[in-house]
């Protein structure tokens, strides 16, 4: 399994965790010219959950995939999903 795709993986697992609609978790990953962007995308519902109070539950996700190999390199965005078209 490439680095990519253990992070896309991994960020995935964590993000269905914390949901009350796992199946609706959607990771993609889009490539930039600076970085890679992680983008998760969740049921309305759950995106308050995601991001967590002040964006903690946020910041920590992007602290645990930062940490990992290959994490320094992307960026983790949570998407609205009424905006993410």
């Amino acid at each position: 399994m490439s680095t990519d795709a253990a992070l896309t993986d991994a960020l995935e697992h964590l993000v269905r965790g914390i949901v009350d609609s796992p199946e609706e978790v959607d990771v993609r990953r889009k490539s930039g010219r600076r970085y890679d962007t992680l983008q998760v995308l969740v049921n309305p519902e759950d995106l308050g959950r995601v991001i967590g109070r002040a964006g903690r539950t946020a910041k920590a996700l992007r602290t645990v995939i930062a940490a990992l190999p290959g994490g320094n390199d992307v960026r983790v965005d949570v998407v609205d999903t009424d905006r993410r078209r």
